[in-house]
This record gives structure tokens, C-alpha cells and sequence, in this order.
């Protein structure tokens, strides 16, 4: 089934692509021809390993605070027996992120102008009110993980949790209103590296690998209120409905940046089947590595947990800035250092991301001017929302709110409109008269599909069970 369709076009097995995007100086004549092919390979790795960008940033924005509570939560509890959601969750994270990215390639609009264009008044009203709800989210969970990072710099003895909190969301204001679009990439890029600490802490404290494994590939699944409560939870914090917006806003970003770009980002069917080919493809590498990169960090953080705090029969964690403390007298002062540091440079990542997402959406589908690579000037509304967003969440992390119940809050909010924004992404991603040749395959629509069959049943399991039970 060579020609069978994939995700959103047709496998080619042509290398016309390759051949037409090779710079002039790979064609130049050389006495040794090994030399050139070594020179060529060498020019596609750094054309491949430059690829990596919005889904990285996406992938470890899905990493923030909370998550980082959330796995570590379940890792000490539950020891490895919610390793098998790693490999669950990997092909649906990659397929509907897929599926967003492509979106943003085929047209050159954003989630939100798609959704304008597709849906009718009474469509465009549910979607609006739901990216209300998605907004209001995500500036608790700004909140929560400005927390978070203020925590981890009291862990680190460098002041009280409020001040750093309060400098936190100064700071990531100031950057985001200020900052070009090029530059908050490139500390994007940088703070996504931080979350590597997690797995070098994994490393250190794993003794028992053979037993993580066999936990990782054949589920131990305990049916009970507590567990099925948490599995949500991990639910909930992987496909997140905020990352559907960010991943096809920050795509758009990048080719508003390219040559062929501008104030209005150039869509595949305006390029050379060649260069729309090649761009597809380092794209989607781009996301599935990202969503790789992500999983690969979540795994660490519940085999970490597991193999300290769980067999210590400290079970009872309710933020990332308490496992971080906790690991100390297990693993020591360094295990607990590093994973303070992960959690904090994952916190500087998400906070933005979060702010931008719901705006970027909300934006788009009342036909406003988006974008951080725009001004305040030329984009109103969406700096408007960025700063209610940072500004708001910053103002709540200094009253007196248990970050915790916050975020049990956020679950419940992002477990109701989950679905409903995931078959939002389905539908538009599925109408040819706006996707082309680009719209949704037999394979991306089968696992687009089982995430939204997934998070339905999440939504439904979080109120049958009578909400979390933590």
C-alpha cells in the first residue's frame, strides 16, 4: 500500500524533493566523491536537526509544573504501574498534534480563522464560549505554575515563593509583549532543554530496569476511584486542549519567518511540490520528535518517583516542588536540586504558552490580528488576552489559593472541553474545500479518533466517579 494516504497526503517514493532543495554548493565538482556524499549528508542532518521547533516547544510545554505534580504523583503512589500510559498516550499525542501542525501548513490560518470559515453562527458561538472556558483555564494553570516555579526557587534557597512568582510573571509579560517572535523561540528552545534533568535523575536512581519495562508494556491497570482519578488526571495533561492551538499557532509563526512569509504565512499549495514536500516532512518529524521528547520526560518522572518516594512509602505528593523535596534524603541533595531546576525551566516554557494558546484561538475566530511576531499596535486584542492571562495568573498566585485545588479545577475544565475542541480539530482538518490535498488520512483519523473517544470517556469517568479523589 505504497500509495496508500498516511496522515494528510500520499507517501512518495521520488527524491525529486531532495534534489530540487540541495544547496548549489552540494552540486559542486569534486576529485572525490565520498567526500561530496559525505558533504550532503552532512547538509540534510543540520537540515533535519534545524527542524526541530514548534512541535519541540509544544512537547515540552506539555511538561510544565503541574504535569511534572501530576506524574510524579502518580509514580509515588502507584510505583510504575502508570508506565503503560506512556506508550498509550505517544501515538495519540503525535496524530492529533499531527493533525494541528498540517492544518496550519495546508492553509496559512490558525485553528480559530479556520474554524470561522468552516462553522456557522451557532458553531462559531459554542466554539467561542469554549475558548472562554479554555482561556479562564489556562490562567489558573499560569497560577498554579507560577507557584511552582517560585516554590523551586524557595527549594533553591533563593528567596520566598511570592517574590519569585511575582518576578516570574513580570518577566514573562515583559518578554511577551516586548520580545520578537525569533527570540522567544530561541529561550523556548533553551528552557525545553532543561527538562532533560529529568531523565539524568531517572538514570541515577533506576535499579531495576528489567521490572520497569515489563510495567511499561503490559498494563497493571487497579480499578478503583483513586486510580481511575489519576489516569484522567495523566489523560488530561497529555492531550491538553490548550497544545491543539498552541502546536498550528507556533507552526505559523516559523513561516511568517521564512522568505516566502510575512503578515500572512505561505501555505504548502503556494510552494513547489518539492519544497512543500520537504517542509511537510521535516515539519512532521518535528512534531512526532517533540511528542517523543515529551513521553520520553514523563516516563522519567514516574520511573524516578516510583523508584524512590513509592518504595519509601512516600505517597502522598501534591506538587512538584514536595517530590523535589522529598527525593532529597532518598536520592540526594543533587537528585533534588536537578528536579527542582526541570520544573522551573519547564515552568518559564509553559506559562507563555498557556497565556498565548486560548488568545491565539479566540483571536483568530473573531477575525482579529494575531501573533507574537506582530505589535501591540497591530495585534490588540491578542496582546489583550496574553496579558489577562499572565497578568491574572500572576494576581492569583499571590493570594492565599492551595495551587493544588487550582489545578483539580483546570482538570475538570480541560476534561469537559477536551473533547469537544478535539472534534472541532477533526472536522476542519477533514474539509477538503479548506485542506486540499492535505486533509486527514484513513491513519490520522483513526487515532484522531481514539483521543477523542479517549478524552470523552475521560470527561465522562471524571464525573461518574464523583470527581478526583487524590
Amino acid at each position: 500500500m505504497g500509495q496508500d494516504r498516511i496522515f494528510g497526503r500520499r507517501r512518495s517514493t521520488g527524491t525529486r524533493e531532495n534534489k530540487a532543495l540541495t544547496p548549489k554548493s552540494d552540486h559542486t565538482k569534486t576529485d572525490h566523491p565520498s567526500a561530496s556524499h559525505a558533504s550532503k549528508l552532512g547538509a540534510k542532518r543540520l537540515k533535519y536537526l534545524g527542524a526541530a521547533g514548534p512541535g519541540l516547544i509544544t512537547g515540552a510545554s506539555d511538561d510544565d509544573p503541574s504535569g511534572v505534580a501530576t506524574y510524579a504523583q502518580v509514580g509515588a503512589k502507584y510505583g510504575p504501574s502508570f508506565l503503560w500510559t506512556v506508550v498509550l498516550t505517544l501515538p495519540l499525542m503525535m496524530a492529533v498534534q499531527e493533525i494541528c501542525d498540517r492544518t496550519a501548513l495546508a492553509t496559512g490560518s490558525g485553528l480559530g480563522e479556520l474554524a470561522t470559515k468552516h462553522f456557522g453562527r451557532i458553531g462559531r458561538t459554542v466554539i467561542g464560549a469554549l475558548l472562554v472556558i479554555l482561556i479562564i483555564a489556562n490562567t489558573l494553570n499560569i497560577a498554579a505554575d507560577l507557584v511552582a516555579i517560585g516554590s523551586g526557587m524557595n527549594l533553591l534557597k533563593a528567596g520566598p515563593t511570592w517574590l519569585w512568582a511575582l518576578l516570574a510573571g513580570g518577566i514573562i509579560t515583559l518578554i511577551m509583549v516586548k520580545g520578537t517572535a525569533a527570540r522567544i523561540n530561541t529561550v523556548f528552545k533553551i528552557l525545553a532543554a532543561a527538562l532533560l534533568v529529568y531523565i539524568v535523575v531517572a538514570v541515577m536512581v533506576t535499579k531495576q530496569w528489567g521490572r520497569i519495562l515489563d510495567y511499561t508494556f503490559i498494563p497493571h491497570v487497579k480499578f478503583n476511584r483513586t486510580y481511575i482519578s489519576l489516569l484522567v488526571a495523566v489523560l488530561g495533561t497529555t492531550i491538553s486542549p490548550y497544545l491543539f492551538f498552541w502546536q498550528s499557532a507556533n507552526r505559523l509563526e516559523e513561516m511568517r519567518l521564512e522568505p516566502e512569509g510575512g503578515l500572512v504565512a505561505s501555505p504548502l499549495r503556494r510552494r513547489s511540490h518539492a519544497h512543500a514536500a520537504l517542509k511537510q516532512r521535516l515539519s512532521r518529524i518535528d512534531v512526532f520528535s517533540g511528542m517523543a521528547f515529551s513521553n520520553i520526560v514523563m516516563f522519567a518522572i514516574i520511573t524516578a518517583t516510583a523508584e524512590t518516594l513509592h518504595v519509601h512509602n512516600v505517597d502522598n505528593i501534591q506538587s512538584a516542588a514536595q517530590a523535589a523535596n522529598s527525593l532529597k534524603p532518598l536520592a540526594g541533595h543533587f537528585a533534588s536540586v536537578i528536579f527542582a531546576l526541570g520544573f522551573i525551566g519547564s515552568g518559564l516554557l509553559a506559562v507563555p504558552v498557556l497565556a498565548a494558546s486560548g488568545s491565539v484561538g479566540l483571536s483568530g475566530l473573531l477575525k482579529k490580528n494575531w501573533g507574537l511576531s506582530l505589535s501591540m499596535r497591530k495585534a490588540p486584542l491578542f496582546y489583550g488576552l496574553v496579558g489577562m492571562g499572565t497578568i491574572g495568573g500572576t494576581a492569583l498566585s499571590l493570594l492565599a489559593i492551595n495551587p493544588i485545588k487550582l489545578l483539580v479545577f483546570v482538570a475538570v475544565i480541560n476534561g469537559v472541553i477536551a473533547a469537544p475542541l478535539l472534534a472541532v480539530v477533526l472536522i476542519v482538518s477533514n474539509n477538503r474545500k479548506l485542506m486540499g490535498k492535505y486533509a486527514n488520512g484513513l491513519v490520522a483519523n483513526i487515532f484522531g479518533g481514539a483521543a477523542f473517544v479517549i478524552m470523552a470517556w475521560a470527561s465522562i469517568a471524571l464525573f461518574a466517579t464523583g470527581g478526583f479523589s487524590l
